[in-house]
């Protein structure tokens, strides 16, 4: 019996070796035609007697890294087609057999009366480990680089293959849900503390070690089907059952507000589940993950956060033809927060850096930042000490501009003012003159700033989020003059420190940054018009964002944003801003020197010990007060998502954006759109391109022309069409 993704030997001793090595992927992932291999394998080993039972490991580095989600898009898509030609009920029957059929088969390996071991050579994901879960023993072959987890619920789902149910028998209930609805990945050693994994063993003894279990005498019974099992959480109607669940439905609508039905869905699974026998418990988890495959968050979370973030992390905007760049030196000019963490992250990523400043002290204080860090991990047992000097060693401080030659990239993160930045090229650009030149700016337009270029065509920009080690996104700019080599060197740089890119085309503010304003600038002008300042910004907690505006305000600086308005206005004229907000920060920053959290004081206070809290005297800057009792929080919530996914349709509009994917990915990434919507185009598309249209419509009557729908909304909303229909990747059509 031969195989295309197994291999299956069986020794002198009965026992069978199953392989998993899926042929021209890097990783093992579970798809169609891997459940069916692996339940004939199943089959052959529960069938034959002269098996007495199977280990199962992988062929590669890692032992799987999950479902091809592509595979549930598949499914999702047939629900829609079959519920067209035969009914909404044939279709929701076909979508449950479909969804079960991985949960049945490891089910089978469970209960087939032959002892299976996972023997977990590297990372296990997903649908691999709870594969992994099913069987009756489980070995991990030591390794630094080893997780293990059930991470669905990032992408908006949750295990549905057994897994809800296994870990809630397993564990604690309360440790059961806390692992399930944070989708974390655990070190070797947290998994075996929590009884995950029954042994750990070097590299060299996995399989020798997993088929001694079995030589042993190792029983092919789960403990949960031998009779008198006892939970370990005791019965969910007990007095530890009620100390558990209502408390973690407390916490679930507090981390949530209800925005997210796969993370309800894991606090139902678990509650029905351990009322009964696995087997009807596996069935009514099947019930709801087929449920859940049919919500919009989840196809907007899969489509996003896995399938276009899978895509531009592969190079999907990556110019054709472009030879890859091996990049081995790079230079970072400006050695403050944001420099620094570029040191960090690109050394991070075996790449050797110049970090340079305007003298050796500065540039010694940019490297320690990356030793903070790296101490940091050391402390918490993520990095050894050899770890931390190997890093640091690849990092060179000095204010000598002449250590940038040989490098492969320059990157500029100085101080945002263009006769600083301007300064800091012509020095750069006087010892490496070939070189691709990058400017981490958030504002100035990459065009004005390529003419003190020697060759705007090898000047981009690469635009990083603060804190550069935390934030996954990158936003390339691409300048008037931007070449197609610039573009190539930015993003295999920004895949080599395994960030997640997007590409937009230069205009004020970018996308990011652009966006980001007018949420801020909604908060602004609620707290103007006499919003309570607790309630703006719990609305948008609630909404889904991850803080709100005035708090996101003292990150970026109030007075950052302050002058951000006047230069605008200074720009483009007093049209261009609102007069509300203008009095607002001058009133903050000039009269009250509320600077934001960088001095203590801004639309919170900072007390040196203790939380943050909102500033006392705020509701004295408001000429009017309204009832909280009387304010529509629905229409809050709208209005502070619906401005934000407005301003990226004119993005879109305009060519700034050119990539529904790009949109999406990055204003999750780099602003926290709230996530289980899939991002700001696909806010708009769940919606209903007219509801959405006829929302703003009715925002402009009543709070102003910034809510007016953009031109290309109207269009789409005539034609009844989307922004995922019209502008699906790959086809080839633009807004602009």
């Amino acid at each position: 019996m031969s195989f295309e993704n197994f291999k299956l030997d069986i020794d002198a001793d009965g026992i069978a070796l199953v392989t998993w090595d899926s042929p021209g992927r890097s990783m093992n992932v579970i798809n169609a035609k891997v459940t069916e291999e692996l339940s004939a394998v199943v089959e052959k080993v529960a069938g034959d007697t002269a098996i007495k039972g199977a280990v199962i490991t992988s062929g590669k580095d890692s032992f799987c890294a999950g479902a091809d989600l592509t595979l549930l898009e598949t499914l999702s898509r047939s629900f829609s087609e079959t519920a067209k030609t035969q009914g909404e009920e044939a279709a929701a029957k076909a979508l449950f057999e479909g969804s079960r059929k991985l949960s049945q088969l490891y089910r089978r390996i469970e209960t087939c009366g032959k002892p299976f071991v996972a023997a977990i050579n590297g990372t296990a994901m997903g649908g691999g480990f709870e594969l992994c879960l099913a069987c009756h023993h489980r070995v991990a072959a030591d390794g630094e680089k080893t997780r293990l987890g059930l991470p669905e619920i990032k992408v908006g789902l949750f295990p549905g293959a057994g897994g809800t149910q296994r870990i809630v028998r397993m564990m604690q209930p309360a440790d059961a849900l806390q692992f399930l609805l944070k989708g974390d990945q655990l070190r070797l050693n947290r998994a075996k503390a929590m009884k995950l994994v029954d042994n750990i063993v070097p590299a060299a003894d996995l399989v020798k070690t997993a088929k001694a279990w079995i030589t042993a005498g190792g029983k092919a019974v789960a403990p949960w089907d031998v009779e008198g099992f006892r939970l370990p959480g005791g019965l969910v109607y007990s007095k530890a059952g009620m100390m558990t669940f209502p408390a973690a439905n407390a916490i679930y609508r507090r981390e949530t507000y209800d925005n997210y039905p796969a993370a309800r869905a894991i606090l139902q699974v678990v509650y029905e589940g351990l009322q009964l026998p696995m087997d009807q418990a596996l069935r009514v988890e099947s019930r709801h993950f087929a449920k859940i495959l049919r919500s919009p968050e989840a196809a907007a979370m899969i489509r996003s956060l896995f399938v276009s973030m899978q895509e531009l992390n592969k190079g999907a905007r990556r110019p054709q033809g472009a030879p890859p760049t091996q990049l081995k030196k790079i230079g970072v000019i400006g050695a403050g927060f944001m420099g620094a963490g570029i040191a960090y992250v690109t050394a991070a990523a075996g790449i050797d850096v110049v970090l340079i400043d305007r003298d050796q002290a500065a540039a010694d204080k940019g490297k320690a930042h990356s030793q903070k860090l790296m101490t940091d991990q050391v402390n918490k047992g993520r990095a050894s000490a050899a770890d931390r000097d190997a890093l640091l060693a690849r990092i060179t401080p000095t204010p000598d501009y002449a250590a940038l030659k040989g490098c492969d990239l320059v990157i500029e993160a100085v101080f945002e003012d263009r006769k600083v930045k301007a300064e800091a090229t012509a020095k750069a650009q006087a010892i490496v003159p070939d070189v691709i030149f990058g400017s981490n700016t958030s504002t100035l337009p990459i065009s004005s700033l390529a003419e003190t270029a020697k060759d705007p065509a090898r000047f981009i920009g690469i635009h990083f989020f603060s804190p550069v080690e935390k934030m996954l996104l990158v936003e390339i700019i691409l300048g008037k003059k931007s070449g197609d080599t610039a573009l190539a060197v930015a993003l295999d740089y920004v895949r080599a420190i395994r960030k997640t890119p997007i590409v937009v085309n230069d205009s004020r503010g970018f996308y990011t940054s652009r966006v980001v304003g007018t949420y801020l600038r909604e908060g602004h002008l609620m707290l103007t018009e006499g919003v309570p300042a607790a309630m703006i910004e719990n609305v948008a907690r609630i909404a889904g964002m991850p803080v709100g505006p005035l708090s996101l305000t003292d990150e970026v600086a109030v007075d950052l944003a302050w002058k951000i308005v006047k230069a605008t206005e200074a720009d483009l004229g007093a049209a261009a801003i609102d007069p509300a907000q203008k009095a607002l920060l001058s009133e903050m920053v000039e009269k009250r020197g509320r600077l934001g959290r960088k001095n203590g004081k801004g639309f919170y206070d900072y007390p040196e010990k203790g939380q943050k809290r909102l500033w006392p005297d705020l509701p004295a800057l408001q000429k009017i007060k309204l009832d909280p009792e009387k304010i529509d929080i629905t229409e809050i919530k709208q209005r502070l998502l619906a401005i934000q996914a407005l301003e990226t349709a004119r993005c879109f509009e305009e060519g700034v954006l050119t990539d529904v994917r790009e949109a999406d990915v990055g204003s999750i990434l780099g602003f926290g759109f709230a996530p289980f919507s899939g991002g700001t185009l696909s806010y708009i598309d769940m919606m209903g391109i007219k509801r959405f249209v006829e929302l703003c419509t009715r925002m402009e009557k009543k709070f102003g022309a910034r809510f007016k729908p953009a031109k290309l909304l109207l269009d789409l909303a005539a034609k009844d069409d989307t922004f995922y229909r019209r502008f699906a990747p790959g086809r080839g059509q633009k807004a602009a």
